[in-house]
């Protein structure tokens, strides 16, 4: 049986209708800075909050969670910055793979491999296959990930298809296209959360994101958590999806 709710409580996101959200992890740096701290605080305790936000969907009963944690153009950062988020993925890869592991959530790793560090590639090798057949929340993170590379990397892989003759031309079709992304085995999402009060989706699953509902926040990453994971799913429990259609009106 369901526990009861408070009035002011969000529905849970199944019961809103939302499987899948995506978050645009953005304002490490604003919030450290506005602290007088270190940007690389502000990356510390955003990994914190990516830990919080977990356990949140989980109890929320979400079914997909997809994390923005370094984008392809991410690396245009210093040097010594990029170093830093590197170190903290691997920090927070072998500190909570177990935790993860054990609370049922499969990790998937989106984003172009090529480029990153050896040792990088072999830990996201490692923790897709250790929580592959887990069911409870599938978490993504989107590391090196561009929404743009995203589609290239699909078009090439239909291009050779086609190019061995195992696909011909006028077979292609936007489901040819949704299988060939980093997302293939997962649904669009519902519901796409940007932090930090900037009002862009910056190259974040944009094939995808056609038809998701966006909530733009103003609260830093580092201070985002359960009751901003819930004031967006209420949210979104409140609007009407139309997929470029009407709504329909019942007769009096």
């Amino acid at each position: 049986m369901a526990r009861p709710q408070a009035e002011d409580a969000a529905p849970d996101a199944l019961a809103a209708g939302v499987r899948h959200v995506g978050i645009i992890m953005d304002g490490n740096g604003r919030w450290a800075l506005s602290r007088g701290l270190p940007r690389t605080e502000g990356h510390r305790r955003g990994v914190e909050a990516v830990q919080t936000v977990i356990g949140a969907a989980i109890e929320l009963k979400l079914r997909y969670l997809t994390l923005f944690g370094f984008s392809s153009e991410n690396w245009s950062r210093p040097r010594d910055e990029v170093d830093i988020l590197f170190g903290l993925f691997r920090t927070y890869v072998r500190r909570e793979i177990a935790r993860l592991d054990g609370a049922g959530v499969r990790v998937q790793v989106i984003g172009r491999r090529e480029g990153l560090p050896d040792d990088i590639r072999t830990m996201i090798d490692m923790v897709e296959k250790r929580t592959a057949d887990n069911h409870e929340l599938h978490l993504n993170f989107a590391f090196n990930y561009g929404g743009r590379d995203d589609v290239v990397r699909a078009v090439q892989r239909i291009a050779a298809k086609v190019a061995d003759g195992d696909l011909a031309p006028g077979d292609i079709s936007e489901r040819t296209i949704c299988e060939n992304l980093d997302t293939a085995d997962i649904p669009d999402p519902d519901l796409i959360i940007r932090t930090s009060g900037e009002l862009r989706l910056s190259n974040f699953l944009l094939w995808q994101s056609a038809y998701s509902e966006l909530e733009f926040m103003p609260v830093f990453w580092p201070d985002f958590g359960r009751d901003e994971l819930s004031q967006a799913i209420a949210s979104f429990a409140g609007r009407v999806r139309r997929y470029g259609g009407v709504e329909a009106r019942s007769e009096a």
